[in-house]
C-alpha cells in the first residue's frame, strides 16, 4: 500500500500531463487548481509584490498551455512548474532589479508575515495529502481516522458509534498511523 501512495501522486500528475498534451482544458484546470497557490506563494516570497507574483504564475501557466506539445517531463510536474516559476522569478529580478529591491524593502516594513503565508500553504498541502492518504485506507480504518480527526470522541465513544470493540478501534488506529507515518516518510525521502 505504501508504494501505491508514493506512485499515486506521480501517476495522477502524469495522467493529467498526458491529457494536457491532448489539449484537455479540464486537465489544465486541475493542474492549475492543484499548483496555483504553491507557485504563487513561491513567487510572492521572492518578488514581494502581489502583482508581480500573479504575473509570474500567469506566465508559467500560459507558457505551460502554449508549449505543452514541446515539453517532455522527465521528473514530476510539480518540480517542472517550480523550475519554470523559479526561472521566471530570476529573469524578473535580473530585468527589474530596482522594482524588486523596492518591493523587498517595502515588504520588510509593511508585510513581515510572508513566511507565514508560505507556511500556511505548506500546512494546507500536508493536510490535503493526509486526507488523500486516509481516503485510501480500508473502510473501518478510514472511518476511525476521520472520527479521530474531526471529533473529540474518545475511543469508547467511537467504538459505541461504530458497533465495534475499543480494542478494535485502538488497533485500527495504530495500524493506520503506521501506514500514514510510512507514507509521509516516503514523501520526505522523495523531497530530500
Amino acid at each position: 500500500m505504501q508504494k501505491e501512495f508514493r506512485g499515486k501522486e506521480r501517476n495522477e500528475d502524469h495522467a493529467l500531463f498526458i491529457l494536457l498534451k491532448k489539449r484537455d482544458k479540464e486537465a489544465f484546470s486541475m493542474i492549475y487548481q492543484k499548483y496555483h497557490r504553491y507557485l504563487y506563494s513561491l513567487a510572492l516570497k521572492y518578488l514581494k509584490s502581489v502583482q508581480m507574483a500573479e504575473d509570474a504564475v500567469q506566465h508559467v501557466f500560459v507558457k505551460l498551455w502554449e508549449s505543452t506539445a514541446d515539453i517532455h517531463i522527465e521528473i514530476n510536474l510539480k518540480n517542472y512548474l517550480y523550475t519554470m516559476t523559479k526561472n521566471y522569478i530570476l529573469n524578473m529580478i535580473r530585468d527589474h532589479k530596482e522594482a524588486v529591491s523596492l518591493n523587498y524593502v517595502n515588504a520588510q516594513i509593511d508585510f513581515p508575515a510572508h513566511e507565514d503565508v508560505l507556511r500556511e500553504v505548506e500546512e494546507k498541502q500536508m493536510h490535503e495529502m493526509l486526507y488523500k492518504c486516509i481516503e485510501q485506507l480500508p473502510p473501518q480504518k478510514k472511518e476511525i481516522c476521520m472520527r479521530k480527526l474531526k471529533t473529540s470522541d474518545s475511543n469508547q465513544e467511537i467504538a459505541d458509534k461504530m458497533g465495534i470493540s475499543v480494542h478494535t478501534v485502538k488497533s485500527h488506529y495504530q495500524e493506520s498511523l503506521k501506514i500514514l507515518r510510512s507514507y509521509f516518510q516516503q514523501i520526505k525521502m522523495l523531497l530530500l
